[in-house]
């Protein structure tokens, strides 16, 4: 048996050489790498290019897909492996993220004028997510194609690739105004966009107006664009002067609504029918919506909701009865679901220098137009490049056609007969180099003759070029002829440039009689101690059998009607106002009051009572300070509720009953009583109030407005109630600090229901 040899033992590694280690505070390598991350997503994701509309992430698919042969009149081929070119070559992002991109620019719910055309399932304005990439394919639309003519004659810059392996254009040649054409949205860092889509033909003769109107207004370009026109129709409602001040500004918003009408059904009923909805509003959420609202009794005139659409949409709103009038219950819809939605204006986009601002209407079109004259002119002068080129080679056979047995000669006889023609006939190496390549079919007189022509026509077109150079005019000029020949593409006449969102004047805003909306039930209003609040059907009688959560309790208790408005006086100080109708009502416990109103973790219900219109409460904080307040003065049109009483730092609001009376009767924490004329009381509709009574220790209690003639009396723990036959022992002047309460007054020093 062969011995085996030993192997040597193996080398030590050398060590790596450490990295070199930099010392830098971190707050300050935090805040710049920050910032480079910040302008990362502000110039590579989030603005779009003022003068392409696009993000890189779209113009990199367009690009690929061209280069790819993908144009609107050839073949499909597999988004997968679109989606592949674009991150191999030029986009080192995820698939996901540029599948996604790629289809949104399919959709024509999604962007005005579709720039992929795509084949399979892409989404559905529903919001069902398109198919995956391997089961849809695409090409480019003729829009697309609009942006990407004349990219091959330097009509743009090009840079390298992430990989350094390529090059990718920074922006397109765009023949016509992208930006404002499909709209964009992003955030970005700090910063966000947000632009709706518009009438590729209104911006268009916008443009030529701006052309020949250099200097024009906001508002006389608002002339040609109406206002923004949405894929999905609608009726922008919004004020020409908001509108004027938004494209003006850049910064604003437009009011959509859907767009409805009625058919009528016989015997006095109707239904409603919508056939548009807001852009990027889900038509399947907006109807689970509905029906929510339905089912909660927040929309007691809505019978029902059903979905009708096949291709085109069609939302079915059937009322309870015939005697609603359709558009008192469309302004409710309006108010309360997406069939009304707010699009914001903030034209915050990249310049041509890369960096980010806001911009108006008449400088974003400025801006595309300055953008087409210079790829106009690169266009011309890459033209002009080629027909120099080709003139030269031009009169190299033109040489050769008049000398062409010398020529023949020197071809077949001389050594180096190339140096020879440029000796000769004095040409250039382009020259002679052509005249060697020429086939000998060539010779022939015709195509003599064809060599003149051309050599004409392309001297006649290159002083064209040169003249148009020279002319500011002529190339303006151009390029309104340029915007006309795409008008002819999105004329108004046709499916892709007809408008499809109506401008409407802002209606009129009328007060809705909701009793008429809402169906008249009674019910009972309960609010615990804990400010939970529910409804329970009917006026319950006993009140013991009203359940609570385990640790809490009854608060208040309110008969009413689901047409009535229930008031809130909370110890912050704020009156809130709800609508009966809106408050939640099944057999648990309801929901707690802070989710209809804005109050604080600390606040609590003071008062609940209904809002009848025409009286008058006694305010008052636990400082002593208070006042009377009218009862049209504490209603609130907002979650927010409105500040009545300013309550002092560390005191809190304590007192809100019906000022009915002549008499004012106060009690403090440490049971002195006070009685004084209510005339010494002010009327205000808010303030801190006057001192109703002074205390050396604790504040006020409670306090209650009586008349003198019927006596003052209070409630005692079993509910009777008890009258103060010496009250008037207790009288004295606003602001003293009274005396001892009667005797039997409640230990809760509070007077009570009555």
């Amino acid at each position: 048996m062969a011995r085996s040899k030993t192997k040597k033992p193996a080398k030590a590694a050398k060590p790596s050489k450490p990295e070199e280690i930099f010392l830098e505070p971190f707050d300050e390598a935090l805040s710049q790498r920050y910032l480079a991350y910040a302008l990362s997503t502000i110039t590579a994701r989030a603005l779009p290019d003022v003068r392409d509309g696009l993000k890189p992430v779209h113009r990199r698919i367009l690009y690929a897909m061209r280069q790819m042969k993908l144009t609107a009149s050839g073949s499909f081929k597999k988004s997968a492996k679109v989606v592949g070119e674009v991150m191999g070559n030029f986009h080192p992002h995820g698939d996901q993220a540029i599948y996604d991109a790629m289809v949104r620019l399919v959709q024509d719910f999604s962007v005005r004028a579709p720039l992929i055309d795509g084949q399979g399932n892409f989404g559905n304005i529903d919001g069902d997510n398109a198919a995956a990439m391997r089961y849809t394919e695409s090409r480019l639309t003729e829009a697309a194609q609009l942006l990407l003519d004349g990219i091959d004659e330097d009509t743009v810059d090009f840079r390298e690739t992430y990989d350094g392996e390529g090059k990718e254009p920074a922006v397109l040649p765009a023949a016509f105004p992208n930006l404002l054409a499909n709209g964009a949205s992003g955030i970005a860092v700090g910063m966000a966009t947000s632009i709706p889509p518009h009438n590729v033909a209104e911006l268009i003769d916008a443009s030529l107006h701006l052309i020949k109107t250099p200097n024009a207004r906001t508002a006389t370009l608002l002339n040609y664009v109406k206002g923004p026109d949405f894929p999905t129709g609608g009726v922008c409602v919004e004020d020409a002067a908001s509108m004027e001040e938004a494209y003006a500004t850049g910064r604003g918003g437009f009011r959509v609504r859907a767009r409805w009408s009625t058919e009528d059904l016989g015997r006095g009923r109707y239904h409603i029918v919508v056939t548009e909805i807001p852009y990027q509003v889900q038509k399947s959420k907006l109807i689970e919506k509905v029906a929510e609202l339905i089912q909660s009794k927040k929309l007691p005139a809505l019978a029902d909701i059903r979905d009708e659409s096949a291709e085109d949409i069609r939302l079915i709103l059937e009322p309870k009865t015939g005697n609603i009038d359709p558009a008192a219950l469309m302004e409710t819809l309006f108010k309360q679901t997406e069939l009304e939605q707010r699009f914001s204006l903030n034209m915050n986009v990249l310049g041509a220098d890369g960096s980010p601002r806001v911009m108006g209407l008449r400088e974003v079109l400025q801006a595309y137009l300055d953008h087409r004259k210079e790829v106009l002119v690169r266009r011309t002068r890459f033209r002009l490049d080629k027909i120099a080129r080709r003139l030269e080679i031009l009169d190299g056979f033109l040489i050769a056609y008049l000398n062409l047995d010398e020529v023949i000669r020197i071809i077949r006889y001389e050594d180096d007969p190339k140096a020879e023609l440029m000796k000769a006939f004095k040409l250039s190496d382009v020259q002679a180099e052509a005249i060697l390549n020429m086939r000998l079919r060539s010779l022939r007189k015709l195509e003599e003759m064809e060599i003149k022509t051309e050599h004409a026509d392309l001297k006649k077109e290159q002083k064209e070029l040169k003249a148009l150079l020279k002319s500011d005019e002529a190339q303006w000029k151009k390029i309104a002829d340029e915007l006309r020949n795409v008008r002819t593409i999105f004329v108004p006449k046709s499916e892709l440039g007809r408008r499809r969102t109506d401008i409407a004047d802002a209606p009129a805003v009328e007060d809705i009689d909701l009793e008429i909306l809402v169906e008249k039930e009674p019910v009972t209003i309960v609010i615990s101690e804990k400010g939970w609040v529910r409804t329970m059907k009917g006026h319950v009688e006993d009140r013991k059998s009203i359940k609570y959560k385990e640790g809490d309790r009854e608060h208040f208790v309110v008969p009413a009607q689901t047409t009535d408005k229930l008031m809130l006086f909370a110890t912050n100080g704020k009156f809130y106002a709800l609508d009966v109708s809106a408050l939640p009502g099944g057999r648990g416990h309801g929901e707690p009051i802070r989710l209809m109103a804005d109050m604080g973790n600390d606040d609590a219900v003071v008062s609940a009572f209904l809002f009848e219109g025409g009286r008058k409460f006694l305010v008052a904080s636990s400082s002593g300070h208070g006042f009377v307040v009218k009862e049209e003065d504490c209603l609130s049109n907002t979650k927010k509720g409105k500040q009545v009483l300013n309550v002092p730092a560390g005191a809190e609001a304590a007192v809100c009953r019906p000022a009915e009376g002549d008499m004012l009767a106060s009690v403090g924490d440490n049971k002195k009583f006070l009685v004084f004329p209510a005339a010494e009381l002010p009327e205000m509709s808010r303030g801190k109030g006057v001192v109703l009574q002074k205390f050396q220790k604790g504040g006020l209690s409670d306090a209650k407005v009586f008349s003198a003639k019927e006596g003052l009396t209070w409630t005692d723990r079993s509910g009777r109630t008890q009258t103060v036959d010496d009250w008037k022992s207790y009288l004295g002047k606003r602001a003293q600090a009274g005396r001892i309460a009667p005797k039997g007054f409640p230990t809760s020093k509070k007077f009570g229901m009555n």
